[in-house]
């Protein structure tokens, strides 16, 4: 049973999946969050107490560590260009393209989106890329992108665009969510996960293997192997490589959901932003994913230089540890382009009626049937 109360959706307890424990991670600070649930009642009650407003609260230890990582991403930045060695440099742009791929092809395309299936190496290797880049654990993680997709641009989205670009950015990591976050939340079913060994053993022991993986090990094995300082190896490889994995994935929550053409759904905030895409190995291209989430790909390119994480699954693919890759035939986009796109879209392909006569009379076509 549901309640209006203000314009707004209410859950009453008793219609409530069973509350979701989560372990604090040292980011989102979940234990902070105040929910606010309507009274259940059985029939319509005039004197039910109104639901409380929502105010917004900073979390202040939030605050405080963004502002240091950021002045050291800074700082490290510089020490990259003026003292680190260049296989320091080296060493953390690989460690953000792992980081990323434990995002993208991991929490992401795998575990929130279930766009294909992978056996337990390849899970096992996504989950240590996915610790890397200190996102919280991927079944928060995965939680909280689902009640993204189904509440889109609402007060139960945590980073509601709409709230403007600092909010969806990192704004909603500095302040305690919205109710309505949570509430919707604990109604999502999180069943596929919890049955996860390996979702599961990251989420148990995340406060202990998270700090290795994502700051000790990248701060000492510069130091050991080549010879690096300290202060090198912990503001760039460690704080630089970090804080920017940070701000490439926000802007898939905030540019990509502002800027850009609209060729599926011109109704919805998400768009296709290229800018996004290369830098977030392929997580740009934000309005085809709003419309088709289930797809691996993210995206209808054919090819992978601005999708480089549909390239890392279609190679697991040939080697058989992704499996069941979900994908959009052509006939379904093009009736959602023709329906709500807002034109932008490209040529399709061979014989499109946008298609000049002089490309189809200058093509090469190999292996062509004789008549």
């Amino acid at each position: 049973m549901h309640y209006v109360i203000s314009k707004r959706l209410v859950v009453a307890p008793s219609d409530m999946a069973p509350n979701i424990t989560t372990s604090p991670t040292g980011v989102l600070f979940e234990n902070d969050i105040e929910t606010v649930v309507a009274p259940s009642v059985e029939k319509k009650n005039d004197n039910a107490k109104p639901r409380e407003k929502y105010r917004r609260k900073l979390v202040w230890r939030n605050i405080i560590l963004f502002v240091y990582l950021h002045l050291a991403a800074v700082y490290g930045a510089y020490l990259m260009l003026a003292s680190a060695k260049i296989l320091t440099a080296v060493f953390a742009t690989l460690l953000y393209i792992a980081g990323g791929f434990g995002v993208t092809a991991g929490a992401h395309r795998l575990w929130a989106h279930r766009a294909y299936k992978a056996k337990w190496p390849l899970r096992v290797i996504l989950m240590i890329f996915n610790t890397l880049a200190f996102q919280n654990h991927i079944y928060e993680w995965a939680r909280d992108h689902r009640v993204h997709h189904k509440y889109s641009e609402t007060d139960a989205d945590p980073h509601n665009a709409t709230r403007g670009f600092f909010f969806s950015h990192v704004g909603w990591l500095l302040v305690r969510k919205h109710p309505d976050v949570k509430e919707k939340g604990k109604t999502l079913d999180m069943s596929d996960l919890d049955a996860d060994p390996v979702v599961m053993f990251q989420k148990k022991y995340y406060l202990i293997i998270m700090p290795i993986l994502c700051f000790i090990l990248p701060t000492v094995i510069p130091v050991y192997l080549w010879g690096e300082t300290w202060k090198n190896a912990w503001f760039v490889v460690a704080m630089f490589r970090y804080t920017f994995t940070l701000n490439i994935t926000w802007l898939v929550n905030s540019a990509a959901h502002m800027w850009g053409n609209h060729p599926y759904d011109r109704f919805i905030n998400p768009a296709e932003n290229v800018s996004v895409a290369v830098f977030a190995l392929g997580e740009g291209w934000h309005n085809y994913h709003h419309v088709f989430p289930w797809d691996y790909k993210t995206a209808e390119l054919g090819n992978y230089h601005t999708n480089m994480t549909t390239a890392l699954i279609d190679f697991f693919s040939r080697i058989g540890w992704a499996y069941d890759l979900k994908t959009v035939p052509m006939s379904m986009v093009k009736r959602r382009v023709e329906r709500t796109g807002d034109g932008s879209h490209e040529i399709w392909g061979w014989g499109d009626k946008d298609m000049s006569r002089e490309d189809m009379d200058e093509a090469q076509v190999i292996n062509k049937k004789s008549k």
